[in-house]
């Protein structure tokens, strides 16, 4: 029984040098809004049809009803990877303004003239 202990123990101590970390799982918040989602938007359309182009948004404050949020995180073991927002502004049941955090880099924002 003591010799088996002992084993026991020097096992366990020759792999003291293996670091053991927690899996971390991939993390995905949010409305993720595709290159060819984006195309499809058009100054002038109906919330519905928005809605049927981006889906149901993720932010939508009482406040500021004529302004629709979609954002989005993703996550991979603790580490941010992406982040975008997309703001949609509306004046009565029309698209006015598409404001694109994807701009920055490139990407044209669109607004009512």
């Amino acid at each position: 029984m003591r010799l088996a202990f002992v084993a026991l123990t020097l096992l366990l101590t020759a792999c003291s040098g293996i670091a053991l970390t927690p899996h971390k799982i991939e993390i995905r918040q949010g409305n993720w809004v595709t290159p060819e989602m984006r195309e499809r938007l058009q100054i002038g359309m109906t919330r519905l049809q928005v809605q049927a182009v981006l889906g149901t948004p993720m932010i939508s404050d009482p406040f500021h009803a004529a302004r629709w949020d979609y954002a989005y995180r993703l996550e991979q073991e603790g580490v941010l990877k992406e982040k975008s927002r997309l703001t949609v502004y509306f004046d009565g049941e029309s698209l006015v303004k598409i404001d694109d955090s994807a701009a920055a880099s490139g990407a044209p924002v669109a607004e009512a003239k």
